[in-house]
């Protein structure tokens, strides 16, 4: 999905139009490993009720699924989840949760078409599980940040030994938080747009200088 930005069509045959400018549309992706809590993050800062498309585990997956560390899990997404949530008058994020369990990554081949950035979601307690997602946008240039979900609390790692142990970029962002809360997740998302807006491609029409204003909007 890429920006839906109207007005260079409608400048170019009614620059007196008073009609209001379409919303910059921007893309994003929640990765991850199973149960980290990319379902959780989309339906707790989703200004939608979000789409899910989760089943119950079925003894097809024992012995393929790792659920090693989340045994009480019930359920897996098997295809995406998405929401939305409107940041501005300019400015629309749309998610899309990736599944976790490696039977299903060939969805992230299509779901990465169009996407301008990434949460990356981790639990502390199996790191190694989301190695795969920071090598996948490592790989295709695809900026993101790392949001670490802090279960109850529950922060059992410093954001230091984090980013060691991930072998993050000293400029990739990390927010440390329980991502049912919806301002976690809000101020995830938040350290994305800055993230973007500083690289060398800021959103259209969207300066740096402007994000003050949006942060009370979502």
């Amino acid at each position: 999905m890429a920006y839906s930005d109207s007005d260079d069509q409608v400048g170019a045959h009614a620059p007196h139009s008073t009609a209001a400018q379409a919303p910059a549309a921007v893309k994003i992706l929640i990765a991850g490993g199973f149960g980290v809590g990319k379902t959780t993050m989309v339906g707790a800062v989703s200004e939608i009720v979000p789409l899910n498309t989760e089943e119950h585990l079925t003894v097809a997956g024992v012995g393929v699924d790792d659920i090693d560390g989340v045994d009480q899990k019930s359920t897996t997404t098997v295809a995406l989840d998405f929401g939305r949530i409107t940041v501005s008058a300019q400015l629309v994020l749309y998610l899309f949760g990736t599944p976790g369990q490696e039977r299903f990554w060939f969805m992230w081949n299509d779901l990465v078409h169009g996407t301008l950035g990434a949460v990356v979601l981790v639990d502390t307690r199996r790191l190694e599980s989301s190695f795969a997602s920071i090598d996948f946008f490592e790989s295709r240039g695809v900026p993101f940040v790392v949001g670490v979900n802090c279960f109850d609390g529950r922060q059992d790692r410093t954001e230091p030994e984090v980013r060691e142990a991930l072998d993050l970029d000293p400029h990739t962002p990390i927010v440390m938080g329980d991502l049912r809360q919806r301002q976690v997740s809000r101020d995830l998302l938040l350290a994305l747009i800055e993230l973007l807006m500083s690289g060398p491609a800021p959103l259209p029409g969207h300066p740096v200088a402007a994000l003050p204003g949006t942060i009370s909007t979502m």
